[in-house]
């Protein structure tokens, strides 16, 4: 291992290294390619009867006929592969946001990079929640306890202490092994934090020799997928029994087999609706691909279907509500009240306080508070002593929130410094308790001017360090006060949640009194108070649950009571979203409906055991990230109900000419044509359409509210038998007046434009305008097949493989009028009732009105 300077490699080194090394990852499965899409789409039912009938028309009927089925098949499948090639661009464009990154020092300066960009003889700065990249040693920091179960299987933790010269130069000691000083790959830092000098990356890591074939597992299925494909299966066996009954019925009665089996293939491919699975990935992964533009990065894709559900939104202060750009406001002591200014710097005392506040904080500082501490230190104070080292550290622990860090400073000095929760440090000074009173008058009154405040001690001892600092004569030196300015867009943010019907609740370690002070300036209900962490740990499931229903702040709370306060409202049949960060609020993410994890100052553990990141940390991606799921589940919806309804009508069109003893007017060419035209339309036009108005003015969807129901299955279905009359009647009414060709033309060319009436007519729901920009897609389809229409017409050698022939004006007239009304005679129907309740909840109101005020 090479020796590093504190100033880290060289950008051009570590350039260098990287091309001749290879990047810091693991063989990976970088999602399915094009073979692998392909193969997949041949095995689906539809496509192979469609590959069947082309093959049966070739050998059986008509070459041309068959060479037209077997081009319309291969457009069919070389669609769905397009579409699905295009949804693993979008989710390989989400891996790669995904990335993991990791702090740096190359140049002399703190960078963060992608954990593949690592290279040996990087130092690394690791923190705690933070999983260990690379292989490498600890040189600087704290005794680090890493929990390497990962390797070795063994739950418990084990310490690294800082390595030795001669630990640099000796051959790595495997995983498990107590106090040394290497670090491998894949472990977790679950106490301290320190500076590890990089020394194996990628497949010669600890983790990479041994755990390469991870890469092979598969994302599988969501639920939603599954039973999509149970649905599609199906139908696939019921479509196969009716192309058997309807084959052996038309050879039966008609003695032609062939037409019968001819018959039976097309009522099979009408039935199966190959498009659910499909648009169901395509909605996924565009849409998260569409959250990802607002900041919000999708972990599992079926977490969408529940975001727009969301009931209550439960979120940390510091960072999501506020800024996290903390800068000290006020410093006090006994002696003084210090307010900080940009003109007025601390002295004397005042600054005292922050040069112990500085002892208890990282060498290099990660932590907000931290940096907030050193920034007002002159230039000399800002960096670790030189001349000092530290001797030992004790982080935050749920028995003392306050981190203590002692130093040793030649012979046997020792200072140490101490800050945190101000009710840690009166404990930590054994301070009287007429004194605590007193002081906690002081830190009400920091708290209510809405400042964080943490207490400060130090100790000097010319002696050992006691084992615990509980033990030591800690001498209390006043209290620092951080302002964290609340983010611009959070304020409104919540109103546009609040007015949702989603219930904020914040929940925090802060002071109550800040915790109020906040909560109210954001906009979030205090009317209820505020709830303590103690009161969390003491309260009964029910009491809690009880609780719940009116309050919405909560103070004090230590990270393993969010999943108490998370159960508690499951409990309460509550749909929740939880934020988090550190390595305790995993298990709240894991428990949440939508456990959601912050980008920047998240740790590993939490992103892992979330379904959403926000890359920006900010409340107003969550609320934006709400929106956007109750817009995708609206229009993923709108487009199976659609879906459905076209089935029911090119299936009742396959069928009842066979039951009525009438000519067939669909065949399997007429199906493929249809079946590419509803592909880009459900993809495309209902997937673009925009947020309802009033979508985040209403309550959120009942939790046990499916995407497809029998709601939707009625609509589907009244929808479908209308556009099945309509055709159907005209179809039947035209073979008494015109030669089939043209009976078939009429009824095909009504059936065409029915189905685009029947699309701009769901679609329209979100609002009334035809020529809105988002539709551009829309018409650019109906002109594209309206073209394709009349090209089958004007071009004899397709009019004969349709088996159709050119309507006159009046029938094309007629079909437009027939498309029409079967298009959009139920959306007509559903405003005239809207209309009707209105103008009767109006009246009502009217006469409400009246007889409160008889005058009138």
């Amino acid at each position: 291992m090479t020796t590093t300077s504190l100033n880290g490699l060289t950008s051009a080194e570590a350039a260098r290294r990287l091309r001749d090394i290879g990047p810091n990852e693991l063989p990976q499965n970088h999602g399915r390619g094009l073979l692998q899409i392909t193969l997949e789409t041949m095995r689906e039912p539809m496509f192979l009867l469609l590959l069947g009938a082309a093959i049966l028309y070739m050998v059986l009927g008509d070459l041309g006929e068959g060479l037209f089925l077997l081009a319309g098949a291969l457009a069919a499948i070389g669609l769905v592969i397009f579409q699905e090639a295009r949804s693993e661009r979008a989710l390989a464009a989400l891996r790669e946001l995904a990335q993991p990154h990791v702090r740096v020092i190359r140049d002399g300066a703190d960078i963060r990079i992608p954990a593949r960009e690592l290279v040996p003889d990087d130092l690394l700065l690791i923190g705690e929640g933070e999983r260990v990249p690379a292989d490498g040693l600890l040189i600087s920091g704290d005794v680090l306890s890493v929990d390497e179960s990962t390797l070795t299987g063994e739950s418990a933790p084990v310490s690294k202490c800082i390595a030795t010269e001669a630990d640099a130069f000796s051959a790595d000691t495997g995983p498990g092994a107590a106090s040394s000083p290497h670090l491998f790959s894949g472990t977790l830092s679950v106490r301290g934090q320190g500076v590890i000098c990089v020394s194996r990356t990628g497949p010669k890591s600890a983790l990479g020799q041994i755990g390469a074939s991870l890469a092979q597992i598969g994302q599988e299925p969501t639920p939603l997928q599954q039973s999509a494909g149970r649905l599609v299966t199906l139908l696939g066996l019921l479509a196969l029994a009716f192309c058997g009954i309807i084959a052996l019925a038309y050879g039966l009665l008609r003695e032609d087999w062939i037409g019968g089996t001819l018959a039976g293939i097309t009522v099979a491919i009408a039935l199966i609706p190959e498009e659910f699975p499909m648009v169901l990935a395509v909605f996924f992964a565009l849409g998260a691909w569409r959250l990802a533009s607002h900041r919000v990065l999708v972990r599992r894709s079926a977490v969408i279907e529940a975001l727009g559900g969301a009931t209550v939104l439960c979120v940390d202060k510091t960072g999501t509500l506020t800024e996290n750009r903390m800068r000290v406001a006020r410093l006090w002591t006994e002696a003084e009240d210090f307010a900080i200014h940009d003109d007025a710097l601390p002295t004397g005392i005042s600054r005292e306080v922050l040069e112990f506040a500085a002892l208890a904080s990282a060498p290099r500082p990660v932590d907000p508070m931290d940096k907030a501490i050193r920034v007002l230190l002159p230039l000399e104070q800002q960096a670790a002593p030189t001349t000092t080292q530290i001797e030992r550290t004790w982080p935050l622990r749920p028995e003392m929130m306050a981190v203590v860090q002692v130093w040793r400073s030649g012979g046997d000095t020792r200072i140490a410094g101490a800050k945190g929760a101000p009710e840690a440090i009166f404990k930590l000074c054994r301070l009287p308790q007429e004194q605590v009173s007193q002081l906690t008058e002081v830190l009400r009154a920091l708290a209510e001017d809405g400042l964080r405040v943490l207490g400060v001690a130090s100790c000097r001892l010319d002696a050992p360090f006691p084992e615990t600092p509980e033990n030591a004569p800690f001498e209390f030196r006043g209290f620092i006060g951080f302002r964290d300015p609340l983010r611009v867009d959070a304020p409104a943010a919540i109103q546009e949640a609040r007015a949702a019907g989603i219930k904020v609740i914040m929940i925090t370690g802060d002071h109550p009194a800040t915790a109020l002070a906040i909560a109210r300036s954001a906009g979030i209900d205090v009317s209820a108070g505020v709830v303590l962490g103690a009161d969390v740990a003491r309260q009964t499931q029910i009491e809690l649950q009880s609780s719940l229903r009116n309050a919405r702040v909560f103070a004090r709370v230590a990270p393993e009571q969010k999943l108490t306060i998370v159960q508690s409202l499951k409990a309460n049949d509550e749909v929740v979203a939880m934020t988090g960060d550190g390595v305790n609020d995993a298990p709240a993410l894991e428990a949440a409906h939508i456990g959601i994890a912050m980008g920047k100052r998240g740790t590993d553990v939490a992103r892992e055991a979330a379904d959403l990141v926000l890359l920006d940390d900010s409340f107003a991606s969550i609320v934006g990230g709400v929106r956007m799921g109750r817009r995708i589940f609206t229009n993923l919806r709108r487009a199976l109900t659609y879906i459905t309804a076209i089935h029911v009508s090119i299936a009742g069109l396959a069928l009842l000419p066979i039951l009525f003893g009438m000519p067939p007017m669909l065949f399997p060419m007429h199906v493929v044509l249809l079946e590419l035209a509803i592909d880009p339309i459900c993809a495309l036009v209902f997937e673009g359409e925009p947020s309802e108005r009033a979508a985040m003015r209403r309550p959120p969807r009942p939790p046990k509210e499916t995407l497809f129901g029998p709601r939707q299955l009625v609509k589907a279905f009244a929808q479908g038998v209308g556009v099945l009359v309509g055709v159907f009647g005209l179809y039947a009414f035209l073979l008494q007046h015109a030669p089939e060709p043209v009976a078939r033309g009429g009824a095909f060319i009504t059936l065409v434009l029915a189905n685009l009436v029947l699309a701009l007519a769901d679609a329209m729901s979100t609002d009334g305008s035809l020529l809105a920009p988002h539709r551009r897609v829309f018409w650019s389809i109906a002109g594209a097949l309206v073209v394709l229409l009349t090209a089958i017409f004007a071009i004899p050698a397709l009019a004969s493989i349709f088996r159709v022939a050119a309507p006159s004006v009046p029938i094309i007239i007629a079909s437009m009028v027939v498309a029409t009304v079967s298009g959009v005679w139920l959306r007509v129907a559903e405003s005239a009732r809207t209309t009707r309740r209105n103008s009767g909840a109006s009246g009502a109101d009217a006469a409400a009105g009246t007889r409160h005020h008889p005058s009138s």
